[in-house]
């Protein structure tokens, strides 16, 4: 719901940062600025490059992979449509990654061109982002803030890492972001992958099946009738009644 709801803030601010980088606004200028300042103030080096690297294809791709096959396995090869979704999702991500490039021709840090938006920080985004997706309907409540908590940390470390090293602005970054939630509410809105396949058990439901008809009831005793199974003969009294006795005046 949270995705669904910050999808109009995220296509506004997409668009508003695109539109600055192809006029030049002052946005860039002042993106420019903060930059350079990250960049003095960077960490190791080696904890900025691995944090970097989240969004190799290499690192990012097995992420989502994993969760795509548990969500096969725990639906019975039901829970294929949020799978195939989270799957377009990022195929849907690298073209539209790709065009914006080419289309910008924003200059990175270091030199060269067509920085922005930035690839592996829209990689890290949709990959973590449906991985959760793809387990929230296999994790109990805490977990499932768990997840998205280490799902936020390591996006943000990716496009920190990104900007300490000089490979992207923070622009750069913040646009890939924009554009990873608006895939990922897609997905959310389109395959609903929180939901369970009809007849899995969810998250803490020992159940394997249903509980046959009348398991659990105590079967009904007897009734006490108070008399012997078979009575002496007689002992209910005559067979005819007696006759109404004179009335009373």
């Amino acid at each position: 719901m949270r995705l669904l709801l910050s999808f109009p803030l995220c296509a506004v601010a997409f668009a508003l940062s695109t539109w600055q980088v192809l006029s030049s606004g002052p946005l860039v200028r002042w993106d420019e600025d903060l930059g350079v300042a990250l960049r003095h103030a960077s960490p190791p080096t080696v904890l900025a490059e691995a944090l970097s690297d989240i969004g190799n294809m290499a690192v990012a791709l097995p992420l989502l992979a994993a969760p795509m096959a548990l969500r096969l396995l725990a639906g019975r090869g039901r829970g294929w449509w949020p799978v195939l979704c989270c799957a377009l999702a990022m195929g849907a991500m690298a073209v539209v990654v790709s065009l914006v490039k080419v289309w910008t021709d924003r200059t990175g840090p270091l030199g060269g061109s067509g920085y922005f938006p930035s690839g592996h920080a829209a990689t890290t985004t949709v990959a973590l982002g449906g991985a959760v997706l793809l387990l929230s309907g296999l994790l109990s409540r805490p977990g499932r803030i768990l997840a998205w908590v280490a799902a936020a940390l390591l996006t943000a470390g990716n496009g920190l890492g990104l900007v300490w090293r000089g490979y992207h602005w923070p622009l750069d970054v913040a646009a890939s972001w924009c554009l990873g939630v608006l895939l990922l509410g897609a997905v959310a809105a389109v395959a609903r992958p929180g939901r369970l396949p009809h007849g899995t058990p969810a998250a803490g439901d020992d159940r394997t099946g249903p509980e046959p008809e009348g398991a659990g009831r105590a079967a009904p005793e007897p009734e006490d009738t108070g008399r012997a199974d078979t009575d002496p003969p007689g002992a209910d009294g005559p067979d005819t009644e007696p006759q109404d006795g004179p009335r009373r005046t």
